[in-house]
């Protein structure tokens, strides 16, 4: 074969493999090493959000107290409500948090303490990265009952007052939309989203009510085998603190606790496994089951659906 020829089927070679690499997701960041979670069954939708008051279900949790509840809330902008599900995506009310606004809600998370349950909203949304401080609010959680089912937004019930824990990061200002509560520490941790390279772990000791203004400090920088690497957008602790779920808009990453690690923090040292979390329109919100067996997973839009993941 003459010179030019060799050069021609070598260009040709290339461009066939370039083409391969790319149609079986090479360029994607972090794909090529990822893992499926061997762990967990696919993803099965239990319900979908039956009230057209949840338009953007930016957060999810199970209630730790009362069996069958999860509680959501929509995202910047829509007033300072919550609202109670069961599984199924059936509504069970409307709260209104007196004291709280709802300057970017991005996640909610549910918190037990001396028999007690809580819920914790994290108004930690900041897309132009412009806000001096941010909020994590705590109420008791709600009581859930037949009657509550008939609250709206112009008829809502009301939650006791909010405590507030304001802050601000120790190095400067960060867009997030995960927040996470250890359940035997109550120590907070905030996951950025980035749109480019890795996200970071920021941890916090909330003291509520204060009006202290406290530091969060930067403990790692993670990166998901997503793409971006980093454009997180919720999360949750198991109740027994051994995993978390992370989640950006199309699967979940599950971090495992290495066994005898001295506490949380050493969640990000771990390499995530991918977990299928449903066909989610924009997923934004998961949560584990209030015995950590499963995830439940929901999405912004309208009418989203519910997906529940069981563990194997």
């Amino acid at each position: 074969m003459r010179k030019s020829g060799v050069l021609k089927a070598t260009r040709l070679c290339a461009l066939l493999c370039s083409v391969l690499f790319f149609s079986c997701g090479g360029a994607q960041s972090g794909e090529s090493s990822a893992v499926a979670s061997s762990d967990y069954s696919a993803p099965v939708q239990v319900g979908t959000i039956q009230t057209d008051e949840v338009k953007e279900s930016s957060g999810l949790a199970a209630s730790l107290c009362q069996q069958n509840v999860l509680w959501t809330h929509n995202d910047a902008g829509r007033d300072s409500f919550i609202y109670g599900l069961n599984p199924e995506g059936r509504h069970l009310g409307t709260w209104k948090i007196p004291n709280a606004q709802n300057t970017d809600w991005e996640d909610i998370a549910a918190y037990k303490e001396g028999g007690k349950c809580f819920l914790y909203i994290g108004d930690i949304g900041d897309n132009d990265e412009s806000r001096s401080d941010v909020t994590v609010y705590r109420i008791p959680e709600p009581a859930v009952s037949p009657q509550a089912a008939n609250s709206s937004t112009k008829a809502p019930l009301q939650t006791e007052s909010a405590e507030a824990f304001r802050f601000t990061y120790a190095d400067s200002k960060h867009n997030a939309e995960t927040l996470l509560v250890h359940p035997q520490t109550g120590d907070i941790y905030i996951v950025t989203k980035e749109k480019k390279g890795p996200a970071s772990v920021y941890k916090a000791r909330p003291v509520f009510g204060s009006a202290d203004v406290a530091k969060a400090e930067k403990i790692s920088d993670i990166a998901v085998p997503g793409d971006p690497e980093g454009r997180l957008t919720g999360g949750a602790i198991s109740p027994d603190g051994t995993r978390v779920i992370l989640c950006d808009l199309k699967n979940g990453y599950e971090f495992k606790l290495p066994a005898g690690a001295a506490d949380a923090d050493a969640f990000w040292q771990q390499k995530p496994s991918i977990v299928n979390l449903g066909d989610r329109p924009q997923g934004e919100a998961v949560s584990y089951t209030a015995d950590g067996t499963a995830i439940y997973a929901s999405s912004e839009k309208k009418n989203a659906p519910l997906f529940l993941i069981k563990r194997k």
